[in-house]
This record gives C-alpha cells, sequence and structure tokens, in this order.
C-alpha cells in the first residue's frame, strides 16, 4: 500500500480552531449510515452490559521555554518521551543553534543536550532542586498542537474528563467530548467505563513520508493495562457486551494486550503496534474517534476499520463542515468481524 493512497485534501477552515462548549455538544457522526447525532446523546448506540474503555493519561505540561547559557538566546524545548526523571527526548528549538553540550536555563530546572539534534530532536538532561516532575509542572506549560491557533479559557480544556496518570504530549482527544453529564447517562443505561494508559507522543499525529506503508517505521508509547481492565473486559465477553474504544490510543492499548479470544491480559511496557488495513480486530468492536490528518498513521487505521468506505466517510464529514482535529467533533465506527 502506498503512503499515498492514504492522503486526502483537508481545508484549513475545516480544522477545529476553538473548543465547544459544552464539550458535549459536539457532533457525533455515525458511520455506518452517515447519520449524526449530538454527543451528548452518544449513549442511545449502546446497551446494557457494554463497556467503553478510556484512556487515562493526562498531558504534561512539556512545553519550556528558557535561554542559553551563555548568549541568552530564546530556547523552546517540547518533551516527548521520558527515558528515565532525568532524561528525555525533545522537540528543540532552534535546532541550528544547539548541539551536544548546549546548557539552557529554564527557572528551576537546568537543560543540558546529551546528543546534537536529528531532525530538530534530541536526547536531554534534566537537574532541579526540586523533584524534577514537580519543577516541570510548576515550569512548564501545556503544548496545544501546532494546527490549533486558537485560545482556551484554561489549559484543562486539553484534558480529558478522565485524566488522572501524567505522561502524554498530546491529549486523546476522542475522550475531550465527555463530560460528567454524559457518564451519568451511560450509567442509567448500564453501561460500565474501564480504564488503560496510553503515553501520547507527538509522533502519533506527525504525517508519514512518501513509500509504502509496510514499510513505514510506526513509533512506541509506553501502555499500561491492569487487572481491574482485564476483568472489566472478562465480565462483558461473559454476558455477552461490546468492548468500545474511546480513542485510537484506546484502540492500540487494547490490541496489544489482546489474548486471542477476545479477552486481554495486564500489560505494562511499550507497544508499536501498526494497525494497518486487512488486521483483524480481536478485542474492540467499536470506536469513538476524532477526524484525523492525511497521510498519518491514525487515517490508516481508520482505514482498517472502515476499509475503502473511509473516504466516502470522511468526504460526508467534509461536505456537512463537521470540525476536523483536536478540537473536533466525534465520529462512532461499529467494527465488524
Amino acid at each position: 500500500m502506498l503512503i499515498g493512497d492514504f492522503d486526502y485534501e483537508l481545508p484549513g477552515a475545516a480544522i477545529a480552531q476553538s473548543a465547544i462548549e459544552p464539550r458535549h455538544d459536539s457532533r457525533l457522526l455515525l458511520a455506518s449510515g452517515l447519520t449524526e447525532i449530538p454527543f451528548h446523546q452518544m449513549a442511545s448506540l449502546f446497551r446494557a452490559g457494554d463497556l467503553l474503555v478510556v484512556n487515562r493519561t493526562k498531558v504534561r505540561a512539556a512545553r519550556l521555554i528558557g535561554s542559553r547559557v551563555p548568549t541568552g538566546g530564546r530556547s523552546e524545548l517540547l518533551l516527548t518521551k521520558r527515558i528515565d526523571p532525568h532524561r528525555w527526548e525533545a522537540l528543540v528549538r532552534p535546532a541550528k543553534r544547539m548541539t551536544k553540550g548546549t546548557i539552557i536555563d529554564c527557572e528551576d530546572i537546568t537543560v543540558e543536550l546529551l546528543s546534537d539534534p536529528v531532525e530538530g530532536v534530541a536526547t536531554l538532561g534534566l537537574t532541579s532542586t526540586r523533584d524534577i516532575e514537580d519543577a516541570i509542572a510548576r515550569v512548564g506549560e501545556i503544548p496545544l498542537p501546532p494546527y490549533f491557533h486558537g485560545s482556551l479559557d484554561s489549559p484543562d480544556r486539553y484534558q480529558t474528563l478522565f485524566a488522572t496518570r501524567i505522561g502524554s504530549s498530546a491529549a486523546p482527544t476522542a475522550a475531550l467530548h465527555f463530560t460528567d453529564d454524559v457518564v451519568s447517562g451511560l450509567a442509567d443505561k448500564g453501561v460500565r467505563i474501564a480504564e488503560v494508559e496510553l503515553e501520547v507522543g507527538l509522533d502519533t499525529f506527525r504525517p508519514m513520508g512518501d513509500g509504502l506503508v509496510e514499510d513505514h517505521l510506526i513509533h512506541s508509547e509506553r501502555v499500561v493495562v491492569d487487572a481491574s481492565a482485564v476483568a472489566a473486559v472478562d465480565r462483558v465477553r461473559a454476558t455477552g457486551g461490546r468492548v468500545i474504544a474511546v480513542g485510537t490510543t484506546v484502540v492500540r492499548t487494547l490490541e496489544t494486550a489482546a489474548t486471542g479470544d477476545g479477552r486481554i491480559r495486564p500489560l505494562e511496557g511499550e507497544t508499536d503496534l501498526f494497525i494497518t488495513p486487512g488486521y483483524r480486530f480481536s478485542v474492540v468492536d467499536g470506536v469513538l474517534t476524532n477526524f484525523h490528518a492525511p497521510r498519518t498513521t491514525l487515517i490508516v487505521m481508520i482505514a482498517a476499520m472502515l476499509g475503502d468506505r473511509w473516504r466516502e466517510v470522511y468526504d460526508h464529514a467534509l461536505e456537512e463542515r463537521f470540525r476536523f482535529l483536536s478540537f473536533g467533533d466525534a465520529m462512532y465506527i461499529e467494527i465488524k468481524k
């Protein structure tokens, strides 16, 4: 498969530049029949005994602004992956002005480049008189997507209702639509919610290059599936319910933890699972997801769910002026097995 086969024209006007309030007033496209409902009515899609699985990750205040020593030149660092408490991978700017050994003063944090930047990415060493996570939370800013040029009333608007475990560079955006009212509606319907964890990295959103999909080297991300999530899926399988993933991060997590019989196992580690057309879904029966950018691994995953219909669905969404990307609208896909 050519990467170019997963390209489409995304007009700038289709990219959401504001956050809808309340969150659950976004639109929800039902991919099966190309109809729509308000997101706050999404409980109507499910039945008692179904299970929604969400990603509990929280976006880290990963954007650090500092000055290079001794020149004082302004530098911007975006922490993308934790190697250990004091070593991180990061996007650095201006990369051309930094080399291995460059020191950057970020208030409570001193940063040293431990490698030369390659395509803008370097390994950093972070030191502080404080606990390093506390220092990052104090000094850093929540990084918003580069295609979002609007403003938010609060940085918390880029955190989901379920966000409790700090670790991501970006939000699992499908869950941004959820409110307490939506969760209450699901509970009234007899739909349970379970949590897993995938630390979202920026590579998730990067367009792939040219060439073949099969040759693309996908990024790895840290995942956690605990015993409570395993038990929740076991319960669903025993009662004939469905497992609904809230977002592509949850799809990737559950399918990584799959045991082959529709169930999952406890897991803590890294996943580099690349879901492409032809993939047979083992655990996930349905997906709530936002609309994704062209030429990304995410749109390839959507094609694995919808087959050749993915273009029809996306063309319809554009024609009907659905809002795309992080603060955009949502879609529900039933996976046929």
